[in-house]
C-alpha cells in the first residue's frame, strides 16, 4: 500500500474516533440521539469503507468501496453541519475543526471516486470490440 493510502487510513480512522469523542457531549433529549447515531454510523463507515477499499481485489471493488466512502464522508459532513446549526455542541472549537476535516476528506474522496470511476469506464470501452 503506498504511502498516500496508509495516510488516509489512519486519517480517516482519527476522524471517526475524534467524531465518536464529540458525540459524547450532543443532548439526551432530540434531536441529539438521532445525530448522534446517524453521525457514528456515517463517520465510521467512512473509516471501515476506506480501510475495506485498501484490500480490494479488484478494481471494481474499489470503485465501489471508494464511492461508498464519498457518501459516507458527504453524510458526516451533512450531520456535522446539522449539530452546528442546531448549537447542539458545547465545544464549538472541536465541531469547527472535524467540519474542516469533513469537508477535505470529502473533497479527497470524491476526486479519488471520480478518478476510479473515470479508470473503470476507460477499462470497459478498451474491453468492448
Amino acid at each position: 500500500m503506498s504511502e498516500e493510502a496508509e495516510a488516509l487510513k489512519a486519517r480517516t480512522m482519527s476522524f471517526a474516533l475524534d467524531v465518536c469523542r464529540l458525540i459524547r457531549e450532543l443532548p439526551r433529549e432530540e434531536p441529539g440521539p438521532t445525530a448522534k447515531r446517524q453521525l457514528a454510523k456515517a463517520a465510521t463507515s467512512v473509516a471501515m469503507n476506506y480501510r475495506a477499499s485498501c484490500r480490494a481485489r479488484s478494481h471494481t471493488e474499489f470503485t465501489a468501496k471508494m464511492g461508498l466512502v464519498a457518501e459516507e464522508a458527504d453524510e458526516s459532513q451533512g450531520w456535522l453541519e446539522f449539530i452546528d446549526a442546531a448549537s447542539l455542541i458545547v465545544s464549538a472549537a472541536e465541531l469547527a475543526r472535524l467540519l474542516q476535516e469533513s469537508t477535505e476528506l470529502c473533497a479527497i474522496v470524491s476526486t479519488s471516486f471520480a478518478t476510479a470511476r473515470r479508470k473503470e469506464h476507460e477499462r470497459k470501452r478498451k474491453r468492448k470490440p
